[in-house]
């Protein structure tokens, strides 16, 4: 079984003629550029090898001014003039292709096949193909009934191809690209990345993009390993696909990787199934940077855990570059190995917050330029006002206001923002029970909720009781005698006193310490509104 994110741009055949042979169409989908230089200089050595395999005039009558050949980034990539000519190649040539694909990238190789209707442009007639094939003399000379050198040299699988081949279909219908194809390009299924530019810094993440900024400039010299981490919708993946754009941007020529936990945990169980493990850790360890979204999917997985680690420990020792995102800090991702958490923590750990009314104010102007919405300054400060916990709100408030422009084509102020966001603005209010407060405390400080409502008097669960009761009273609208009896069973006089503790601990910045990390009060009690505030 294959990883559940396959890409396959040929047509689908049927079980016995699929075109998944040895690991083919596996791929990330943020692997998949043409932005490569070297790829100009790959083409002619390809050609040549999968020429010397099948014979001149099988490669001439199939494959030339047809097809291109690629080596991007870890796959081998036959891009092809049609889905019919696609699907042929597949059946007649797939063992050719496939030991030219594990003669270049080793064992396990992936082969992809994409289809290119630019080609059938320049592709010629079948008359055109014959009479070159007929033509040709001196070493590249075939005679039908004669197998060339190298062609010999091949078991019996191989030497049928080019004997197949001559009574294959006419070279002008397998050229000929089918009417749904003509507007498809190869990277049509390709991830759209963000870049550097459109990410909108503030104090919110000041440290972030400054580390990301000096990443960029020197690669595996410091700051490695880079980890970033926050609530939803602040901009991890963003800044992590901006520094990949950036990045291959900067160093071309450089093999550098991106994808996700998930994609990471698919292709390594399909590598145990598929008994290619030396593959798949030669093409993750010999990368130059490792960029890694959403790590903390990894919490819990013992096994995928140990191979990840390795695979840092490698990187590692080979100073190259590792990125990753989560959505907590390493400390907190209880079910992750020590020693994986600690290396996290070796390098820099960059925490994105929720961004304040000034940073949302110019995210939403930044916006507007990439949209066909008008907006005043009053309306603007009323988006970046109504909707603050995260970005993904204020890109939900504004296609809102976007689809509304659209039927009236006018400038929109704050009065009729207003009218139109009053709904969203209603339905993404949340509201915080008292039981929301008590697990949001409990999961923080790794305590049950029993402590919490007990008669303890230790340090480590009369703060957090404190605590919740701080945001049960500013959250909630329980009255003190409530939230006293749900606590516990105290009075009301118990919260009262609880509440001017935590404020005296704003006051005085109080230093906490959990999972052998400093918080101040201020940071501790703006996770935990965030988590109430967004769950």
């Amino acid at each position: 079984m294959l990883p559940t994110n396959l890409v396959t741009v040929a047509p689908t055949l049927s079980r016995d003629d699929t075109a998944m042979w040895n690991g083919v169409g596996v791929t990330p989908a943020a692997d998949r550029t043409d932005s490569d230089p070297q790829m100009a200089n790959q083409q002619p050595a390809l050609e040549s090898l999968l020429r010397s395999i099948i014979g001149p005039q099988s490669y001439q009558l199939w494959f030339r001014d047809k097809t291109v050949l690629t080596i991007r980034n870890d796959e081998f990539v036959v891009r092809v003039a049609s889905p019919f000519l696609s699907t042929w190649l597949q059946r007649q040539f797939r063992e050719p292709i496939n030991s030219v694909a594990s003669s270049v990238l080793g064992l396990g190789a992936r082969v992809r096949f994409e289809i290119d209707g630019t080609l059938a442009v320049a592709a010629p007639s079948a008359n055109q193909t014959l009479s070159i094939a007929a033509s040709t003399s001196g070493a590249d000379a075939t005679p039908l009934g004669e197998l060339p050198k190298a062609e010999k040299d091949l078991p019996t699988t191989l030497r049928s191809v080019s004997k197949n081949s001559v009574a294959a279909p006419s070279v002008d219908a397998l050229s000929a690209p089918r009417t749904e194809s003509v507007s498809r390009t190869p990277n049509a299924s390709a991830r759209r990345f963000s870049v550097l530019s459109d990410f909108v810094g503030g104090p919110c993440n000041q440290l972030a993009t400054t580390a990301a900024r000096q990443v960029c400039e020197a690669p595996g010299e410091r700051l490695n390993p880079l980890y970033l981490f926050g609530g939803v919708g602040l901009g991890k993946t963003h800044l992590l696909e901006g520094l990949y754009c950036e990045l291959r941007r900067r160093f071309p020529s450089w093999n550098i990787v991106f994808l996700t936990s998930e994609q990471f945990a698919n292709y390594f169980t399909h590598a145990l199934r598929s008994h290619t493990l030396p593959s798949f850790r030669q093409r993750f360890r010999g990368v130059d940077v490792l960029l890694v979204d959403d790590v903390d999917f990894l919490d819990g997985k013992r096994v995928i855990q140990e191979e990840f680690l390795h695979t840092v420990k490698t990187l590692e020792s080979l100073g190259k570059q590792l990125i990753v995102t989560a959505d907590r800090h390493p400390r907190l991702l209880s079910q992750t190995s020590e020693e994986l958490s600690t290396r996290f923590v070796s390098g820099l750990v960059c925490r994105l917050e929720a961004p304040d009314l000034d940073t949302r104010t110019r995210i939403v102007q930044h916006k507007l330029t990439q949209r066909v919405l008008e907006l005043t300054p009053d309306a603007i400060a009323l988006v970046a006002q109504w909707f603050r916990n995260n970005v993904r709100e204020l890109e939900g408030a504004l296609n809102c206001l976007e689809a509304h422009f659209a039927l009236s084509r006018q400038r929109m102020n704050a009065a009729t923002a207003r009218q139109i966001l009053a709904d969203l603005q209603r339905d993404c209010v949340r509201i915080v029970r008292l039981a929301d407060v008590e697990r949001a405390v409990c999961d923080l400080f790794r305590i049950i909720p029993d402590e919490l409502r007990s008669s303890s008097r230790a340090r480590n669960v009369s703060q957090p009781r404190m605590l919740a009761m701080f945001l049960a009273r500013k959250l909630t609208q329980a009255a003190y005698s409530e939230i006293g009896e749900f606590f516990g069973g105290r009075n009301h006089s118990t919260v009262i006193s609880a509440e001017r503790q935590v404020q005296a601990w704003l006051a005085d910045d109080t230093p906490f310490t959990i999972a052998a990390r400093q918080w101040s009060a201020g940071e501790l009690l703006q996770t935990l509104e965030q988590q109430l505030l967004a769950s």
